[in-house]
Formats: C-alpha cells, structure tokens, sequence
C-alpha cells in the first residue's frame, strides 16, 4: 500500500498572471506583474527600482497573453483531468476583481470568471486551491498609496478577502493567502509593490510592509473561518533548508539566519505573535514597526496549514574565498554546494533536501503541510514526431516525490502536492517561455511567436500512473 494517505490531492500549480493572459479584459485593472518585462529590465524592477508605472514602449511583456488560460481553461483542465488530477492550485487576479483595489464595489466579470474556472474543475472533480494575492498588486495602490508601506491596503485586502469567501463559499475549501510571502525581503516589487526613492531605509520600508501584510493576512484568516468554517486556509513560504558550509559555528550562524528570514513570516501567521529574534533583528537594525492598538490580537487568528514551495536546498558561508562561488535558486542567493548538481539555470538540485524541508517545518509548526510547488524548469524541445521527451524531468520528480515519501513516513503530516507548472508557464523569475515546468508544452516562444497550440510530454504519462497509483509507482 502507498504511504500517502487516502485523499491526498495530487495536482499542480499555476499563478492567474503567468497562464491567464487578456491582461486588460474583462475589466480588469493593470497589476505590478503587466509591468515587468522580459529581458535586463525585468529584475531591477522586481526589486523596487523602477521608473513608471507603466508598461514601456518596445518592450516585450509576457503576462499580456501568457499561455492564454483566460479563453482556454477549458481545454486545459480537461487535460489535468486526463492526468487525474485530485486538486489546482489557481490564484485570483485581486485586479480581475478590484480593478483599482480600493473600489467599494466588485468588477462582476471578473467574480464570474472565477464562477466559472471554479465550476468547471469541480466539474471534473478537481478541487480548487486558492491563492489570494500570488505578486499582482493593482497599480493603482501602488500609485497613490504606496503599495504595502502604507495601511490603508489592509482594510483593501480584507474587503477583497471578504467578497471572494462569500461568492464562493460553495466552490473553495482550500485557501493561502500570500503566495511566497517572504519574497517580499528578496524581490520587494513583485512580492509586495514597493517602489523605493534614493536614501529611503529600505528595511524598514520592507519590514513595516510586512507587518501590514501579516496584518491582512490574519484578517483573512478570521474572515475565512467566519465565512466558510468548514474551509481550510494557510500561508505560504518559498523554502528550502539553509545548510552550513563548513562546521565553523559562524557557518552555522550565517545558516540560522538565512533560515529565519523566512520562518519570520510563517512564525507570525502560524503561532500568532512575533518571535523574540526579530524583535533583536529590529533592534539591531533601528527598526521601528508602527502597530496599532488591537494588532497583537488580530496576529492570534493563525492559519490551518502551511503552503511551501521547494525547488533548492541553500548553502551559506562567511568565508570570503567561498562567498564568492555563489549559484542561482529561485533568487535566494547561496554558495555552491559541492555535493549537489545544478538545473540549466543554476538552480540546486537536492532531492534529499526536500525531506529536510518538510521535516523543519512540520517539527517547528505541528501544523498540516502542503507542497503547493516543486518543479524543474528546463528547455523541452518537439521532436519531427511532435514529441516532447522530458525524461530529465521524471528523474528529477521521482527523485523528489521518493523523498516526500520518506518524509511521510517520517510522520510529517502532508496534505497534497501541486507540482509547479502542469502546464508550461511564462516564468516569475525570468519571464521566459523556454524555462519550462510542465508536463504540457504549450506552443509559445520568448518573443511571443507560435500557435500556443498543447502537446502532452513523456511526463504527462508518467504522472497520470503516479496519481493513479497514489505515488505507489513512482517508475520511470
């Protein structure tokens, strides 16, 4: 008999603004993700550095068409229906519902669009697994009033968490509500709007932002239990376990801190107050969070289960020799790690570390885990046969999926596993249709060119017999 336990949801992962497309359709507002480019522009803006909140002329701009799930759903989930699939992790484009964001009143095309997607996957017995706000914050909260430095977006985001609990209340048990949430400290325009003018203290923009984040987040939270009790809502981190270089206890150190900027977030949605170590974090760094009265009881609405992403392992180091041999990972920077192989794009390949992951966190939160992404993203060619052979990328999910069976049987407690990208996807780091994750080729270049046309890959077959079997057969 498999390990996983009967009911888990098998399935896979996409975010509205990287598969949705019709970007200014069906009434919906520009968001930060409309202003990120493909090419050198796209990072400097997704760290704060930008110049106008608009799109600009001559540049390439994925997410306006993306792979067009808006008008071909449809056609899509039939084919993780195909695979078996038992849940989709979605996001809701806040802007297809809250064009502006601070609207009194909802866009109705945009509540009926998400009617729709919701009734066709449970159509096909798929349940929905909802993201909040998965990096697309409406331009207009970020042009007058800062984005998330300022905290008027809480009670912005709690009317908008309010009006989708209750439209689909019926539809939805499986909620997060920030996606990657400490993306915020890494990539602050994309995870949370911040624009940042010379000479400002960019910490103490980012950890006020933050605050107000995990603010919103709780209400939500409340929201949801008030709404749809019978529903289960969670958070999400990007994560991956922080080894030490060496036994050097400053290696260790280094490690414990780069772990801790991410379980800062989780600790607060997940324990309902703030650790002592970020309270000596923001002493040491002259950082003063603005909190008002009623906030320390609004933090104690913590989540149901925590929804992590997991891709790589990180290495951390203070030996300046070694801090120079640096490798990519889902934008954490890390030195290379000697014993691991690397993706085409730099990123670490560490099945065992996947393990460790969910051990870390099942042991620091007792509370439900969801893996909501694993994936590699790798460039898939179509044979003269119109194939597409992705045995690299079996290996490498067989790999991490025995691992998450060994977790399993550690005694983590795992409610599903939604790889990343069951479709090909325009990437969040990137913006590259090449780098791609599914076990579906969509039809589509870098410049936008092709028929955007589906073909199932190698990987396809591969894990329809994975669901099937309930992870029992995991063969190649």
């Amino acid at each position: 008999m498999s390990v996983f336990p009967e009911g888990f949801l098998w399935g896979g992962a996409v975010a509205a603004n990287q598969v949705e497309g019709a970007y200014r359709e069906g009434g919906k507002g520009l968001t930060t993700v409309d202003l990120l480019p493909i090419g050198e522009r796209r990072f400097p803006i997704m760290r704060g550095s930008v110049d106008k909140l608009e799109p600009i002329p001559g540049e390439n701009y994925p997410s306006h068409e993306a792979i067009d799930f808006y008008h071909r759903y449809k056609e899509d989930i039939a084919l993780f229906a195909e695979m078996g699939f038992k849940a989709l992790r979605v996001s809701i484009a806040w802007a297809r519902i809250f064009p502006q964001g601070d609207e009194a009143q909802p866009n109705e095309e945009g509540l009926q669009f998400y009617d729709d997607l919701f009734d066709e996957l449970l159509k096909h017995d798929i349940e929905p697994v909802v993201t909040m706000a998965h990096f697309d914050v409406p331009v207009h909260l970020v042009e007058k009033y800062g984005s998330w430095r300022n905290r008027e977006l809480v009670s912005f985001f709690e009317t908008y968490a309010k009006t989708i609990f209750s439209r689909y209340k019926d539809k939805v048990k499986y909620w997060m509500t920030f996606n990657e949430i400490n993306m915020l400290l890494h990539l602050p325009f994309i995870g949370a709007g911040l624009v940042f003018q010379e000479g400002e203290n960019k910490k103490q923009i980012q950890y006020q932002a933050a605050h107000h984040q995990l603010i919103a987040s709780a209400l939500a939270v409340k929201a949801c239990h008030d709404i749809i009790p019978d529903a289960k809502i969670g958070c999400m981190l990007a994560a991956g376990a922080t080894y030490p270089y060496t036994s050097n206890p400053a290696d260790y150190m280094e490690a414990m801190d780069r772990d801790r900027d991410s379980f800062f977030f989780i600790d607060v949605q997940a324990r309902g107050a703030y650790p002592s170590y970020a309270k000596r974090f923001f002493k040491d760094n002259n950082i003063e969070i603005k909190m008002e009265s009623g906030d320390d009881e609004i933090l104690r609405h913590t989540v149901d289960y925590i929804g992590f992403s997991y891709y790589a392992s990180r290495t951390a180091s203070t030996d300046p020799e070694v801090l120079g041999n640096t490798t990519a990972g889902n934008v954490f920077g890390s030195v290379e790690n000697p014993y691991l192989p690397k993706s085409e794009w730099g990123w670490t390949i560490d099945p065992t570390g996947f393990r460790i992951t969910a051990n870390q966190l099942y042991d620091r939160y007792q509370k439900p885990l969801f893996v909501v992404e694993n994936g590699l993203g790798a460039v898939d060619k179509v044979t003269d046969e119109g194939e597409v052979k992705d045995n690299y990328r079996i290996d490498y999910l067989q790999k991490h999926l025995e691992q998450l069976r060994e977790a399993i049987e550690d005694g983590v407690d795992i409610l599903g596993y939604t790889s990343w990208g069951p479709i090909d996807l325009v990437s969040a780091s990137t913006g590259e249709m090449k780098k791609r994750y599914g076990y579906i080729y969509v039809d589509k270049d870098n410049d936008g060119n092709g028929s955007l046309n589906r073909i199932r890959k190698s990987s396809f077959y591969w894990y329809k017999k994975v669901i099937a079997s309930n992870g029992e057969d995991l063969s190649n």
